[in-house]
């Protein structure tokens, strides 16, 4: 069974909550045990050699007396909820503040174990629970009569401990609780955004792309989905495109292949007489010269797509490509009466470019200025310089392009209706392929262009060095 990211989460906290609480429940509660351990020790030692300074005038003689010193220690002892003893160097009890152990001999005492700050345990077996004893000699004359022993409960020691812990629980649980809070929040903010974004990217792979992730967050969430809204956007016009890809592609192939077909089944069949083959063959001979050219640049154009194109960049005169590539209309423009009118800067204008990509798209720009221009009318070519780049315009006096499809002039297979009135064999690749091009050196081409008036296309190159 698949588990949610936020159920994840929810067992990963718990988890470490679990882990904080016996942290706290056992390094944190040893700690305070010996803090507290040490800290009642030494307040209890301290006791404990004051009363043994004031034991010693038993020894020495002072007015001190057992009538008198007892019932003192007694009060001192209830105050401070210890028993106290005194002990000499036999282990005999002489004094016991709760009159219990008096006159009693502890076995196994060893005046050495006295050397210790503190002890814990049940001090020789007396005891039928653990004690927390201190003792203080009680010496005089540079001798040890006996010693001040105290003692009080480790149970006493463990309840303080507790009580210093219970803040820390406390603390702990208010975090337990603004974590979970946090939790929340974190919920809102990341879990539900994210299943958002799954559930459009189920929608995207089942092929819904009309589907919209809406997450208005301005952080990477929010990113994410507008990333992913974008690539739907993009997938989705690319499946339009697809679609009006086939479609252009399939009717310009018809219709040649319609024409092929008809002409030459009616030359088998006789329909077509012997002395009038020949005009139809050449017709057939078009048609499949027309079926090439547009496989060629369909070719030509997924090359420059997949930026498989490598560019053999070098400094050519450009004037040069200009006036080589108008030369090979110079028949269409004859029986058209179409002349050319050439703008130089000067008698040589360099560019850094690959030339013979860069003819290409001279080329197209001419064939495309031919096809829309009238009789009798002249195109104009100019070359100028601005800055580090050089400028190339054509310019025709055409019948131009309406507005709304100037943008769309560079998409593949695009004829407006004048266009495809006026020029039925073009096959809509020829802009497509000089704008990627163009793009693959990095550089732009513009379009001017007026219905009934003209159209000029300007593109710009870098310059380079004369030769």
């Amino acid at each position: 069974m698949k588990k949610s990211l936020y159920l994840k989460f929810i067992l990963g906290y718990i988890f470490f909550a679990l882990l904080s609480f016996f942290t706290i429940a056992t390094i944190s509660a040893r700690l305070t045990y010996h803090h507290c351990l040490e800290q009642q020790a030494g307040l209890l030692r301290a006791d404990a050699v004051r009363m043994a300074d004031e034991c010693s005038s038993l020894y020495t003689g002072g007015s001190e007396t057992p009538e008198t010193l007892y019932p003192e220690l007694t009060r001192i002892s209830s105050f401070l909820d210890a028993r106290l003893w005194i002990i000499d160097m036999n282990g005999t009890i002489a004094y016991d503040s709760e009159d219990e152990l008096k006159d009693t001999t502890v076995e196994e005492f060893d005046p050495a174990d006295t050397a210790k700050s503190y002890r814990t345990g049940n001090f020789y077996r007396v005891f039928s629970e653990n004690m927390l004893t201190v003792t203080a000699p009680i010496a005089a004359n540079f001798r040890t009569y006996g010693y001040v022993v105290m003692h009080t409960p480790i149970a006493h020691i463990n309840s303080l401990s507790d009580g210093m812990l219970l803040p820390i629980y406390i603390t702990f649980v208010i975090i337990f609780a603004l974590s979970l809070l946090i939790l929340l929040i974190f919920r809102f903010h990341v879990i539900k955004p994210l299943k958002q974004i799954t559930q459009a990217a189920k929608e995207y792979a089942a092929g819904n792309l009309k589907y919209e992730c809406k997450v208005d967050s301005e952080d990477e969430m929010g990113y994410l989905a507008d990333s992913l809204n974008f690539m739907a956007h993009e997938l989705s016009n690319s499946e339009e495109y697809q679609r009006k890809f086939i479609a252009n592609v399939s009717h310009d192939f018809r219709s040649p292949l319609t024409s092929i077909r008809g002409y030459l089944e009616a030359i088998v069949d006789g329909t077509i007489p012997p002395e009038s083959q020949e005009k139809y063959l050449k017709i057939v001979i078009n048609e499949t010269e027309r079926l090439t050219g547009l496989t060629q640049n369909m070719l030509s154009l997924n090359s420059l797509e997949r930026k498989a194109m490598h560019l053999e960049q070098i400094s050519f005169d450009i004037n040069q490509v200009i006036k080589d590539t108008c030369a090979t209309f110079e028949g269409t423009c004859s029986r058209r009466d179409i002349n050319f009118s050439l703008t130089f800067p000067e008698v040589n204008t360099f560019v850094y470019a690959d030339r013979s990509k860069i003819q290409q798209v001279i080329y197209n720009l001419v064939d495309n200025a031919i096809k829309f221009s009238h009789d009798n009318s002249t195109i104009r070519i100019d070359v100028y310089e601005q800055h580090d780049k050089i400028f190339i315009s054509v310019k025709d006096t055409g019948i131009g392009i309406p507005k709304k499809d100037q943008k769309k002039i560079w998409d593949r297979f695009f004829k407006s209706d004048s266009s495809r009135g006026k020029d039925k064999k073009g096959t809509g690749l020829g802009l497509s392929i000089v704008k990627e091009i163009i793009q693959a050196h990095e550089e732009t081409i513009d379009v001017i262009s007026t219905e009934g008036v003209g159209t000029e296309f300007i593109f710009r190159l870098p310059k380079g060095q004369a030769q």
